[in-house]
């Protein structure tokens, strides 16, 4: 046999040259791989370990600027001989009132259980927070009043599903017939009780509506209608704090969808001065880290903030899971993050105002004997 010639030698020589090249490649690709993953942080995980800096918040919670109230949702009388009224450092209560219960006939208002309410916390020294509710998460409670169940108003309300089942009722927040109603109840409220209550604020702004459930619905379409009450609002209370719950906006999923209705209300809020709060501080769970508390905590603002500590939010969770549906527990079932759920919110946040659920039997096993007095 003859010698190989010079360029076919060099030719193998080559193509051995690539093959390996290309089977040690296919080596270290997953190496590479897991290194970039492991390198990688998720904007979606930004402040997923924010709250462990706060983890030696302990008892007692030093004297601070925020304007600490007691929320009892609709359960209006257990503001009657309440521990709260003989502590201090809470200024009053948040209760919620509907819109149904407010205006039982159109254009005929009765503000009777506010007035109540109002003189009995003024009697012990404290002032009154409303929280007007116009969804409800029970598919027995509608939110409005019947006249606004008519064609006039399309039908006034959506219903709330989870399931295929009805679990509560949204009102047509976007609808201008409906809106225009919810201003002439904001202006009589603020006729009436402007500087005499310490403030009031709007429901939250999740919802679960789509075009198909409502063909008048467009998230953009609600952004704005979100932002018109607002505007609504501060008109009616130029004095007394005023207060939208902005937690989460259909239509977007914020850090990886984002169509500015969140931000935009955040930004309308600060702008008109109407402060900016949340239900439910949930230090842990991404969502609420992502929406409101990025927000909050990445904004510069001249209108308040505040946050609500509501059901289920004293061990990390809300009223609406399943295993919270038993309101009163006998007994707290873990450490009190009472003092971390402050530190959060007056470091991170920076509140004016903290709402805290009267939750058997963490309000008072927990959260009354953490305050200094």
């Amino acid at each position: 046999m003859g010698a190989i010639p010079a360029t076919m030698k060099v030719s193998n020589a080559m193509r051995y040259l690539v093959s390996f090249s290309w089977i040690a490649l296919i080596s270290i690709c997953p190496l590479m791989g897991e290194t970039q993953e492991r390198n990688w942080n998720s904007p979606a995980d930004k402040y997923k370990d924010a709250y462990v800096e706060f983890l030696d918040a302990d008892c007692p919670i030093a004297n601070d600027d925020i304007s600490h109230f007691v929320y009892f949702a609709r359960d209006r009388q257990r503001i009657r001989n309440h521990a709260f009224l003989e502590h201090d450092r809470f200024e009053g209560a948040q209760i919620m009132y509907s819109w149904r219960q407010l205006e039982k006939t159109e254009g005929i208002y009765d503000f009777s259980a506010i007035r109540s309410d109002i003189s009995y916390l003024k009697s012990h020294d404290k002032r009154l927070f409303i929280q007007l509710q116009d969804v409800t998460f029970s598919s027995v409670n509608k939110p409005v009043p019947n006249f606004l169940l008519g064609p006039e108003y399309d039908g006034g309300i959506v219903p709330y599903l989870a399931n295929g089942q009805t679990i509560g009722w949204i009102t047509k927040r976007w609808n201008p017939t409906v809106q225009a109603r919810f201003k002439a109840l904001l202006d009589a409220l603020g006729a009436e009780f402007d500087g005499e209550i310490e403030g009031i604020n709007l429901q939250e702004t999740a919802i679960d509506v789509s075009s198909q459930l409502d063909d008048t619905f467009a998230p953009a379409i609600y952004a704005n209608a979100i932002e018109q009450n607002m505007r609504h609002l501060k008109a009616a209370f130029p004095t007394s704090t005023t207060m939208q719950y902005a937690n989460f906006m259909p239509g977007e999923w914020l850090p990886w969808e984002d169509k500015g209705f969140l931000r935009g209300i955040y930004e309308t809020g600060n702008e008109i001065g109407v402060g900016l709060g949340a239900p439910d501080l949930l230090f842990k769970r991404k969502a609420q880290l992502n929406h409101p508390i990025t927000l909050m905590h990445e904004g510069e603002f001249t209108a308040p903030l505040g946050i609500a500590i509501q059901d289920g939010n004293y061990v990390g969770a809300t009223g609406a899971d399943a295993h919270f549906s038993n309101r009163n527990s006998t007994a707290p079932s873990t450490r009190s993050q009472v003092p971390l759920l402050h530190a959060f919110a007056e470091d991170f946040l920076k509140v004016s105002y903290m709402f805290w659920v009267d939750q058997k039997p963490y309000f008072e096993a927990q959260v009354l004997p953490c305050f200094e007095r």
